[in-house]
């Protein structure tokens, strides 16, 4: 899988629960190659490195919610236990508990895809906030020039109108 795929793919299984991004345990098992069972392992042999702001485990109703809501979780309707989600912290911790090339490998690519998205949201965030400013200064200025702004949306609207009838060539005077 080339780089972009995995970045893709990454960003596929990143989901927001209790206000943050997570990645799944059985998505995370996946990527490192190893399997669920052994990466819960590992983690709660090391569970010290990873307080609740890292890692925390579902409830019913949120892995009812995460099953149902996004057709992407791979999550079991058969599954005994409810998953454990890690965040971006969680996830650089699994790289010290899963000491293989393939998880420093992986890991390094999760991270970059969570510094995309960060990067995303706070440019995201930027256009908004300039965009704001420049329908304030807008409404502004047509109040400060007595401008009806209704009018000039009506306008706008018109000429958007794609069902509007429209006339070809150029019309003569007769006069």
């Amino acid at each position: 899988m080339d780089e972009l795929s995995l970045v893709n793919n990454i960003k596929n299984m990143i989901f927001t629960i209790r206000g943050k991004r997570v990645m799944i345990d059985r998505d995370l098992a996946g990527l490192y190659e190893v399997d669920v069972k052994s990466l819960n392992r590992a983690v709660k042999r090391n569970i010290e490195r990873f307080p609740e702001f890292f890692m925390f485990q579902l409830t019913d109703e949120e892995t009812k919610n995460l099953r149902y809501q996004f057709g992407t979780a791979k999550i079991s309707a058969k599954s005994r236990y409810n998953p454990y989600v890690f965040t971006e912290q969680g996830v650089a911790m699994l790289s010290s508990v899963l000491n293989s090339k393939k998880a420093i490998q992986v890991n390094i690519q999760i991270m970059m895809t969570f510094v995309k998205i960060r990067q995303f949201a706070l440019e995201s965030q930027e256009l908004t906030r300039r965009l704001d400013e420049m329908e304030r200064r807008f409404i502004e200025y047509a109040r400060d020039m007595n401008i009806n702004i209704e009018d000039i949306y009506r306008q706008l609207d018109y000429l958007t109108d794609i069902n509007r009838p429209r006339k070809i060539g150029f019309g003569v005077n007769k006069g």
